[in-house]
């Protein structure tokens, strides 16, 4: 042996990426994981994984569904593993040395994929069962994933010609590069603002628990006084509640500059080259615009069928939009706002309109909202739906001291690891998101349960206060937590179309389903009681909480409406994009504008969904599956919120299914019938507002 094969042997069995996990049902054994593991865990991978490839390619055996398909699927195991950590500690727990890393081994995977996908002895080896005798005698998901693999080489180029497959790898690998460094640069401007406060006069207005929270920050940076950040704990209360103006704007102002600052992370040219190159892509492909290629597979089918969606919904909501805006802008001149509404105006005073109208305010019910709580609360609901126990483990490693960890079972069955992460920290991106470091899949007989993540970013501990949610952040719980049971609740046999591997217009229904329990008086008696006192939630609350469920419902969604719009204007250029991101948002969104405009600011070179976070023709997901929720919630509502014969034939025919069917015979075998959209329309009050 070599020294140098000797080195090699030798990292591979001190790499703990590489080894086998003798942990608690195989979890990562994160307190052994170091930064520079990841490397030459990713290289070694990739040469088993082309070890693999080569064999299935070269066989001279006739193609099968086993020796083609199925082995295909299982190729990559040990990279997909590697892969699954590294990429899920980038966004909840990265560091400049990861960053870096991700830079230079992301277009290195990237062109790895594709190098599989235009293999032409592969192609024709997975084309041969597609179009072969056998596909008859396979079972429907076995047929799924022959047809998602044989669209996945079409989709990525296997039948171009050299010069074609050169240009889409170089693409591919420079996409990757650019999504990585987008989103970097959003974080790097998110941690590098802040708002130190002095004077406490400048406070006025703001909650006692948000002052506080101020205060703590501030003394973790070393200063006197109060920090507010970017972060939304931070900054979605300081813009309902602060009565200084000047304060809100500059607040606001940051918030919605990120990516479009004068500086190094200036996101616009990357924004541009990401546009354009995806455009190429498709070009390349046949398409004529990038939304034509991704939405070939997609529920929506065409960029017709949205662009209809979209401007047919806009024509129920902005009605109700304007009213709303025209109401609060009445309201505020009451109060002796002697000007138009601005952006940084409108949450502070929808805020105080609602309380005035509803003697209501959002801060009411935080102290009822203690995290531990509700978190028990919807641990408990899946519990009553599905039969589901949640019991914490702490001899399973975490990443993070703020992580917990728990194991899942029904009926003693055990159902998979659940990891939690719930407050913000440099080290993570904003938002909320659900992701696995294993899906489930079975194999030799044996069900492997999968390891799920759910990451959010909510109010946190402050001092002997614990950690209280906003009713927001409660919908955000149960919306993440929807994700995680479609994983959790999986039943397959491939890992590539298990849990919430299925088309991106319809995997936010197991999710956005669960905000509806959010308001649903039944569910809110079972944990919301007050943190210090633990009095239950009073029913007056609860039912001003009913009142006001729609309370500037037109306004939300056209604000939603916006974004979707966006985009759609990024995705449908037909010619290299020049125009700046402020420019493209401003014409995109012009149809849903409700108040003037702020030169400089910009949602786009924030939108990491759009460009880097896999939502590209994909946003207009959340209202189109919005229908579907309200639709399919009608049932539940009908039958009982809490019916288990209901929750039982959701759970077959929807969450334990994958991505095993299509998604609109799915949700027909559950509803009886094709969705339609009157139960989003009654939920959001636009019927009866508009025949009023």
């Amino acid at each position: 042996m070599t020294a140098m094969a000797a080195n090699t042997l030798f990292a591979q069995k001190d790499n703990p990426l590489l080894k086998e996990w003798n942990t608690p049902y195989q979890t990562p054994p994160f307190a052994e994981i170091k930064t520079e593991h990841y490397m030459p865990a990713v290289k070694q991978a990739m040469k088993e994984a082309e070890k693999n490839i080569k064999a299935i390619a070269s066989s001279k055996k006739k193609p099968t569904f086993e020796n083609t398909i199925v082995a295909l699927e299982k190729a990559s195991a040990l990279l997909d593993k590697v892969t699954s950590v590294m990429y899920n500690m980038n966004e909840s727990n990265t560091n400049p040395e990861l960053q870096k890393l991700l830079l230079e081994v992301s277009p290195k995977i990237t062109t790895f994929s594709n190098s599989i996908f235009m293999n032409e002895k592969l192609f024709e080896r997975v084309k041969a069962v597609y179009t072969g005798e056998e596909m008859a005698k396979l079972n429907g998901e076995q047929k799924m994933l022959v047809e998602k693999t044989y669209m996945n080489f079409l989709s990525t180029g296997a039948t171009l010609d050299e010069d074609g497959k050169k240009k889409y790898k170089a693409n591919a690998e420079e996409l990757s590069k650019l999504s990585q460094r987008f989103k970097q640069n959003v974080l790097a401007d998110n941690n590098n603002y802040f708002m130190h406060i002095k004077d406490k006069s400048e406070l006025s207005g703001l909650p006692e628990n948000v002052i506080n929270s101020a205060a703590d920050e501030a003394k973790k940076r070393n200063l006197e006084g109060w920090v507010f950040t970017l972060d939304y704990p931070s900054y979605g209360p300081f813009m309902q509640y602060a009565d200084n103006r000047e304060r809100r704007r500059e607040l606001w102002e940051a918030y919605n500059s990120k990516g479009n600052r004068n500086n190094e992370n200036n996101n616009n040219e990357i924004i541009r080259n990401i546009s354009n190159l995806r455009l190429e892509q498709a070009n390349i492909l046949g398409y004529k615009t990038y939304a034509d290629y991704v939405l070939s597979r997609r529920m929506a089918e065409t960029k017709e069928n949205v662009e209809v969606f979209l401007s047919d919904l806009l024509k129920s909501a902005m009605p109700v939009a304007k009213a709303d805006v025209a109401k609060v802008q009445e309201y505020a001149k009451k109060q002796g706002a002697d000007f138009e509404l601005q952006r940084w105006d409108y949450s502070y005073y929808s805020e105080k309109l609602k309380e005035a109208e509803y003697s209501f305010s959002g801060e009411m019910l935080r102290p009822y909202f203690q995290l531990d709580k509700v978190r028990d609360g919807i641990f408990g609901l899946f519990g009553m739906l599905y039969g589901l126990e949640f019991k914490e483990n702490a001899d399973i490693q975490v990443y993070h001291p703020d992580v917990k960890v728990y194991e899942v079972s029904d009926g003693g069955r055990f159902m998979g690891v659940l990891y939690l992460d719930m407050y913000p920290r440099a080290s993570k991106r904003g938002g909320a998101w659900k992701t696995s470091f294993r899906g489930q899949y079975k194999e030799n007989g044996k069900d492997i349960r999968p390891l799920i993540q759910v990451v959010c970013n909510f109010s946190k501990p402050v001092g002997d206060t614990p950690a209280l949610l906003s009713f927001d952040e409660v919908e955000t719980f149960l919306h993440e937590m929807g994700h995680a049971i479609h994983g959790m609740l999986s039943d397959v046999t491939y890992e590539s179309i298990s849990g919430t591997a299925t088309y991106r217009d319809f995997v936010e229904l197991p999710s956005q389903i669960m905000e509806n329990w959010a308001t649903e008086p039944e569910f809110l008696k079972l944990f919301a009681t007050h943190y210090q006192t633990n009095e239950p939630l009073p029913a007056e609350y609860i039912e001003k909480l009913k009142q006001s469920e729609n309370f500037n419902s037109g306004y939300y969604c056209v604000r939603q409406l916006s974004l979707g719009l966006t985009d759609m204007a990024y995705h449908t250029i037909t010619a290299p994009l020049a125009a700046t991101a402020e420019e493209v948002e401003r014409k995109a969104m012009a149809p849903t504008e409700l108040m003037p405009e702020v030169d400089g600011t910009v949602t786009s070179t924030s939108f990491s969904h759009i460009f880097a976070g896999g939502y590209a023709v994909g946003y207009y997901g959340y209202k189109w599956a919005e229908v579907l929720d309200a639709d399919a919630f009608s049932v539940f509502k009908k039958n009982g919120i809490f019916d288990k014969a209901t929750a039982k034939k959701f759970r077959t025919e929807i969450l334990s299914r994958g991505g095993t069917e299509h998604p609109a015979v799915m949700f027909k075998n559950f509803m009886g019938r094709e969705p339609n959209n009157e139960a989003l329309l009654i939920r959001s009050g636009f019927i009866k507002t508009i025949e009023r």
